[in-house]
C-alpha cells in the first residue's frame, strides 16, 4: 500500500520526520537495520503517542515503537510505516528520594539515567551499555552490571505509564492494572507503548570493577570452575565472559563487578575468579556505577552494525555444554559469544511474579554473526550449544518467530502473555511479528 503524503494533526505540528527533511537519516535506523518509515513521529508526551497511533491507523500504516534504537531485533525501525521515536520523552525525576522511588520516561538511555542519579547516591539495575533506551530494556527483561545483586531491572519497576492501541493512557500500578503491569515486566511489545516508568532504585554509589584474561581449554573446564566460583560467590559478584578465537587457542575476558564500595569484599569476591586457571588480572579498580554506563556510549544509529543474534540460558555448564560453546567459539563461522551470570537476586524472585519467567538459570548465553554471514550460519554454529539451554532471553533474539516466542514464553506463561496482547491490543497493531 502506497499511504501518499503524510499530513501532520495539529497534536504532531512539527514532531513529523519524512523522507525529505534533512534529520531523516538520523532517524530512519536502528543500531542494527537501516529502515525506509515513510514518516518518524518524535513525540514529546503521552498524548502526542496517542495522536501518532491515530495517525499510523488512518493512514494504514504499520507501526514501530523505539526508545533508543539499540535492540538486536531491528523493530525500532520499518519500512513504509510509521516510527514512534521517544527521544524527547527522556526525563529522570528523583519522586521520592526516601523510598527510592525514580520515574523514568521510556525514551531515555541508561547513560543519562546513571547520570542523572549518581548525585542522589542511586543507581537501577540496567543494561551494559550507555546507549541502550530504557524503555526497551524495562519492557523485555534487563541483565545487567547489578544483576545477581539487585535482579533484572523488570523486578524494580512499580507502576509503568502505557499508551493502549487506542490511544488511552493506563497506569499499571499492583493496585490498578496488575495483570498490565504482570505483561509489561517482560512481555510489554505487544501490549503497549511504555512512555515511563517508576522504579525502586538502588542505593549505590561505587562498585567494584574488574578485567580478567583467561586461556580457554578444549574441553571448556575453565568455563566449568567459573560456574563452581560463582555458585559460591556473593551475590554482590556479576560476572560478563567475552569469547575470542586465534586458531586452536580461544581466549576468555571476565569482566566483574562487584556492587559494593567494600574494598575488602571487592577483594574476597574476585580473588577466587583469579584460580579458575590460566588467568591474568589485567585491571581491578572501585569506580562509580556510572562509568560502566557512560555517555560516551550514546552514538547515533544508523544501522552501523548489522548483525544476527541468537541466544539461550544454561542452568549448568556440564562438561558437555562447557565443550559445545568452545567448540562453537573456535568453529569455522566467525561469532561473537557472550555469557553472562545470573543467580543471586535473580533467583530469589518468584518465576510468576512477571513474564520473565527463567530464574532458576545461571547463565545467559549470546551469539552474533556479521555479514556475509546471515542468520542461518549463526543457526547452525549455535545448534550444538542450543540442546544444552532452557529457555531464552527475548531482549536478544534478533528474528522473532513462534520457536522463540515459545522459548521465551514457555507454557503457561506464553499462553497468558498472548491473551493479554490480544486483550489490550486486540488488532495486533503493536504485536511483534512471529
Amino acid at each position: 500500500m502506497n499511504p501518499g503524503p503524510v499530513t501532520a494533526p495539529a497534536a504532531l505540528s512539527g514532531k513529523l520526520i519524512t523522507p525529505d527533511d534533512s534529520r531523516y537519516r538520523t532517524y530512519r535506523s536502528t543500531y542494527t537495520t537501516v529502515g525506509s518509515p515513510a514518516v518518524v513521529a518524535v513525540p514529546e508526551s503521552a498524548g502526542d503517542v496517542a495522536a501518532a497511533l491515530l495517525l499510523a491507523r488512518d493512514r494504514g500504516l504499520a507501526v514501530a515503537v523505539r526508545s533508543g534504537g539499540h535492540g538486536l531485533s531491528g523493530r525500532g525501525t520499518n519500512n513504509g510505516g510509521l516510527v514512534i521515536d521517544l527521544r524527547r520523552m527522556n526525563d529522570v525525576t528523583v519522586l521520592d528520594r526516601s523510598r527510592r522511588l525514580v520515574r523514568v520516561e521510556a525514551g531515555a538511555r541508561w547513560a543519562q539515567v546513571a547520570q542523572a542519579l549518581s548525585p542522589h547516591g542511586l543507581a537501577i539495575s540496567s543494561g551494559d551499555h550507555g546507549n541502550v533506551g530504557v524503555g526497551g530494556l524495562a519492557t523485555g527483561g534487563g541483565v545487567g552490571w547489578l544483576v545477581r545483586r539487585f535482579g533484572l531491572t523488570v523486578d524494580r519497576v512499580r507502576a509503568v505509564e502505557v499508551v493502549l492501541a487506542d490511544g488511552s493512557l493506563v497506569r499499571a500500578d499492583a493496585a490498578n492494572e496488575p495483570d498490565l503491569l504482570w505483561v509489561m515486566r517482560g512481555a510489554g511489545a505487544g501490549a503497549g507503548i511504555a512512555v515511563a516508568f517508576e522504579f525502586e532504585a538502588l542505593e549505590l554509589r561505587n562498585v567494584g570493577y574488574a578485567q580478567i584474561a583467561a586461556r580457554v581449554d578444549p574441553a571448556g573446564g575453565l568455563l566449568q570452575r567459573l560456574d563452581a566460583v560463582l555458585k559460591d560467590a556473593p551475590r554482590e559478584l556479576t560476572t560478563a565472559v567475552m569469547f575470542s578465537s586465534q586458531g586452536p587457542v580461544t581466549n576468555a575476558f571476565i569482566t566483574a563487578v562487584v556492587a559494593t564500595d567494600d574494598t575488602r569484599a571487592i577483594s574476597d569476591a574476585i580473588d577466587p575468579l583469579l584460580g579458575i586457571g590460566e588467568v591474568t588480572l589485567q585491571q581491578a579498580l572501585l569506580t562509580p556505577y556510572a562509568s560502566l554506563v557512560p555517555r560516551e556510549h550514546m552514538h547515533v544509529n544508523v544501522g552501523q552494525m548489522p548483525a544476527s543474534t541468537t541466544n539461550g540460558l544454561l542452568t549448568e555448564v556440564t562438561p558437555a555444554a562447557g565443550r559445545a560453546l568452545v567448540d562453537m567459539v573456535a568453529g569455522p563461522t566467525p561469532l561473537f559469544v557472550q555469557m553472562r551470570s545470573l543467580g543471586g537476586a535473580v533467583a530469589e524472585t518468584d518465576p510468576a511474579a512477571t513474564a520473565f519467567p527463567h530464574r532458576h538459570q545461571r547463565f545467559l548465553v549470546t551469539a552474533s554473526t556479521f555479514p556475509p554471514y546471515g542468520y542461518d550460519d549463526l543457526l547452525r554454529a549455535w545448534k550444538p550449544v542450543e540442546q544444552h539451554t532452557e529457555g531464552a532471553y527475548v531482549n536478544f533474539e534478533s528474528n522473532p518467530s513462534q520457536a522463540s516466542f515459545d522459548r521465551v514464553y514457555p507454557g503457561a506463561v506464553g499462553t497468558r502473555v498472548a491473551a493479554l496482547w490480544r486483550r489490550y491490543d486486540p488488532d495486533g497493531v503493536l504485536r511483534p511479528r512471529r
